[in-house]
């Protein structure tokens, strides 16, 4: 099964400029199965999108299709064929 990822312009360093990737997971892929082949094909990647305790940093959001994994089941959220997932760091700022 392939998974689509699009990655922020701050990470396309590791892709290569690329805004949008796939990589190859199984069927019964989850939201860690698909980064795991992320930082595979692209080494780094899973660091920048990664705490050192493994879970997603505080300040990136991840999306499957339209929802937030927060919300869902986190890193352990299923990853369906076709699924596009969304790499979003957060934006802050002001005055």
């Amino acid at each position: 099964m392939s998974v689509a990822v699009r990655v922020p312009t701050i990470l396309r360093t590791y892709t290569k400029g690329e805004a949008d990737v796939s990589v190859d997971v199984a069927d019964d892929a989850t939201l860690s199965d698909v980064l795991t082949a992320l930082d595979a094909s692209y080494p780094g990647i899973g660091a920048r999108v990664l705490d050192d305790t493994g879970e997603i940093r505080r300040f990136v959001n991840v999306y499957v299709d339209d929802d937030d994994v927060r919300f869902a089941s986190g890193l352990q959220t299923h990853t369906p064929p076709g699924s596009k997932v969304s790499v979003i760091p957060a934006v802050a700022g002001g005055c």
